[in-house]
């Protein structure tokens, strides 16, 4: 396993370099959201070629392969044309003479390196001996799947939201985003939940937890639900959005006596 960990940081690094030179030439650091998901079919690629046989497990490389696949093709077509993500703007301000270094490390690498402890079950399993699926394998599965429905949809849902020139100011409230404020965070998670439950069974299956654990503590306390809820805060509409409907776990909304109770 050490082996294939060496391998993957070592192309992680490069890789991650590559973009961070694409970015100085574009003046765009969000380009990082693009190459976010690319890191991850790196990485498993890499894992299926260096690893064993995991047999019927296998099934994780097409299940990250595809999930790295959408969402790097996601954001590459939603970010097309309009400049610099807002985070990574306010940043370029921020950071001023310390720009490059800071950019390089804080954002490139620190991703690469996100990238190796989320990605860490898929190593694990390509490392394993040969083994079936298992009830824990087909759960996991199972799990990805729904997972990987909610971030779709979610991200689907919203695009189209977005296209339509009557919703321009509007927040979004219908299909997924009634349920939860970020159905497509939420998807994520229990994809890698998913993929833990997958690795669980092989040796030292159970230290792959850190991986469902970082990406759901990055998303709910860093770069995902906090960013976007600061962004709308103090937006009319959100507030009262936020006060019927759920910010992470998929809910019922609140009748609105119930929310003028608690107000």
């Amino acid at each position: 396993m050490l082996t294939i960990i060496l391998n993957v940081a070592l192309s992680i690094w490069i890789y991650m370099s590559l973009f961070f030179l694409l970015a100085v030439i574009k003046e765009d650091n969000s380009i990082a959201d693009i190459g976010w998901g690319l890191g991850f079919v790196i990485i498993t690629i890499i894992a299926l070629l260096q690893g064993t046989s995991p047999g019927m497990r296998g099934i994780v490389y097409l299940l990250v392969i595809l999930w790295g696949l959408r969402l790097s093709i996601h954001i590459y077509l939603r970010n097309r044309g309009r400049g610099e993500d807002y985070r990574y703007a306010k940043w370029r301000q921020e950071w001023g003479k310390w720009l490059l270094p800071r950019s390089y490390f804080q954002i490139f690498i620190l991703q690469g390196l996100l990238m190796i402890i989320i990605a860490y079950p898929v190593i694990l399993i390509a490392s394993a001996p040969r083994e079936p699926l298992g009830t824990a394998g087909i759960l996991g599965t199972l799990l990805w799947l729904l997972g990987f429905y909610f971030e779709v949809m979610g991200d689907l849902q919203l695009l189209r939201f977005k296209k339509d020139p009557d919703n321009k100011g509007k927040i979004i409230q219908t299909g997924l985003w009634r349920y939860t404020r970020h159905p497509n965070y939420f998807g994520e998670v229990v994809m890698w939940w998913g993929i833990f439950l997958l690795a669980l069974p092989v040796q030292s299956g159970w230290t792959a937890v850190i991986s469902p654990l970082l990406i759901t503590y990055l998303l709910l306390k860093v770069s995902g639900v906090p960013m976007l809820e600061k962004k709308y805060a103090g937006n009319v509409q959100f507030e009262l959005y936020k006060q019927r409907t759920c910010a992470f776990f998929p809910w019922f909304p609140k009748k609105p006596w119930s929310i003028n109770k608690h107000t």
